[in-house]
């Protein structure tokens, strides 16, 4: 329990930081109906983006706590890190390139946080893939720390 990996240390607190960014955009948006920072909002499905940002760091966030505490075996639980990450670079991904134009032409001063809320959550995302990807290569018998 005590020989986490750091890379693992770092994928649940990458996850427990992308959590906390997305619920504060999640919160804003729920509770004033505007969009953080000044910022464009947009919308999957409906929904506003950052509500399925939530949802997806949530999930790593708890997969990252089952696998810590032991609850869930390492190798199905840095699989399923893995595949919302990558779902989350996918979906991150997308929106990132939607705010290309407005970050080419005003460059960083056009955003509070100097990059598109969805750019971060994006650089979020891969460094939890990077992390996931490495803790995989130093994990060779399926449970940490023994």
């Amino acid at each position: 329990m005590n020989n986490k990996p750091v890379a693992f240390r770092l994928v649940l607190m990458f996850s427990v930081a992308g959590l906390l960014f997305a619920g504060y955009l999640s919160g804003v948006k729920l509770f004033t109906s505007t969009c953080a920072f000044n910022e464009t909002c947009p919308y999957f499905l409906g929904y506003p983006a950052c509500w399925y940002g939530f949802a997806m760091y949530s999930a790593m966030t708890i997969l990252a706590v089952l696998v810590w505490t032991g609850k869930m075996n390492v190798a199905k639980g840095l699989n399923s890190i893995l595949g919302v990450s990558i779902l989350g670079i996918i979906f991150a991904g997308y929106f990132s390139l939607i705010e290309m134009p407005r970050l080419l032409s005003g460059g960083f001063t056009a955003y509070v946080l100097g990059l598109p809320t969805c750019v971060l959550g994006l650089i979020f995302y891969i460094l939890i893939l990077i992390c996931v990807l490495i803790t995989k290569k130093k994990v060779t018998d399926l449970t940490i720390g023994n």
